[in-house]
């Protein structure tokens, strides 16, 4: 009964295409993101930001890139591993060999660089589709490992391979303290969600939803598939790329190749499937579903195995976690395959109708 559009009538076209036409959806979004920017800061404390927020804005950010090229596009990638190391490394030296860099500058250079890295390793897309396309895409994540491994230029020839920023700051205010890094990534996210939202409901979103949908018959329309695929590629892996830059300044401050291995590749595709391809919302659903559920799984099978009386080592919970990703993702290819997005759309269509029988 409180979630119906009655009287809510549309008079201009703006109004009409408005993000969220809906009024409540409208003011639930503005009061969640003032609840993240305002009512977070005043209840977590230092574990939560460092351990969960920060990784999850970071990595939804990621997953955001992936799905815009595989949920929106078609096109399936497993080089986004490489995508947000290339981001990473290439706003380390531009940060560093530059003098006087802003911090910001210098993450958006990571996305630029990752979208020409990106558009490269995108155009075998243009001759080949699925399983093969996502085989020479993880060439990328290959090709990515090696190069910033034995390559010391990269790393500034550093002997142990690892390198390290601080003292960041963005527009002369710290950003050093959880909550200052909290609120710097969580601006991101906004702006760049907002972006994403609209990109999509734009031509050419429209137009990666034809490729997905029928390559040829888009193509019969007037669509050019090269235009198209490789637009994706580009937009998806500058976006990765910034979220890698975050998740080597922000999060880890100091790291090494192996922080973007292919198991982080599998870990965006994971969130796109488990939270929903072709949703910007799945991916915030899927980013805080892989974000919290290792969390969960550490604190609740030591008290499930004490209640029981066996012991659970910390390699059977890892090994649990692997298992239970594994069913999961089966479960919802079978069962939803648009993903936890899809069950909140049907939670919200029950809504309109509620109290009716429907």
């Amino acid at each position: 009964m409180f979630y119906r559009e009655n009287g809510q009538f549309k008079t201009t076209y703006a109004s009409d295409q408005q993000i969220f036409p809906i009024a409540q959806d409208r003011w639930a979004v503005i009061a969640l993101v003032a609840f993240a920017f305002i009512g977070v800061p005043l209840l977590v404390d230092e574990y939560m930001y460092r351990a969960i927020l920060i990784p999850f804005l970071i990595l939804a950010l990621a997953a955001l890139g992936v799905n815009l090229l595989v949920g929106y596009c078609g096109q399936i990638s497993l080089g986004s591993g490489a995508f947000m190391a290339v981001g990473a490394y290439a706003a380390y030296n531009t940060y560093i060999r530059i003098d006087g860099m802003p911090l910001l500058l210098a993450l958006i250079s990571g996305g630029v660089f990752a979208t020409l890295v990106g558009i490269f390793f995108g155009i075998p897309s243009l001759r080949v589709k699925g399983l093969y396309l996502s085989v020479a895409t993880l060439a990328a994540q290959f090709f990515c490992d090696w190069a910033f491994l034995r390559v010391g230029w990269f790393t500034n020839n550093n002997a142990s391979g690892s390198v390290s920023v601080s003292n960041l700051q963005v527009f002369g205010l710290p950003v050093q303290s959880p909550l200052q890094k909290y609120l710097f990534c969580l601006v991101l996210l906004v702006v760049f969600g907002v972006l994403a939202k609209n990109l999509v409901r734009s031509a050419i979103g429209r137009e990666w939803m034809a490729i997905r949908d029928m390559d040829v018959a888009a193509a019969v329309i007037g669509i050019r598939p090269t235009y198209a695929k490789l637009s994706a590629f580009a937009v998806s892996s500058f976006i990765v790329g910034v979220a890698g830059a975050l998740w080597g300044f922000i999060h880890l401050e100091s790291w090494e190749p192996a922080a973007f291995g292919i198991d982080r590749s599998f870990q965006l595709l994971f969130m796109v499937i488990i939270g929903g391809m072709g949703s910007i919302m799945g991916s915030f659903f899927g980013a805080a579903f892989i974000v919290v559920l290792p969390i969960f799984l550490n604190q609740f099978l030591p008290v499930l195995g004490h209640l029981v009386g066996v012991e659970i080592s910390t390699a059977a919970v890892s090994h649990a976690e692997l298992m239970i990703f594994g069913v999961l993702i089966v479960w919802f290819l079978i069962v939803e395959p648009h993903g936890l997005a899809r069950l909140w759309s049907v939670a919200k269509q029950k809504l309109r109708l509620w109290p009716f029988p429907h």
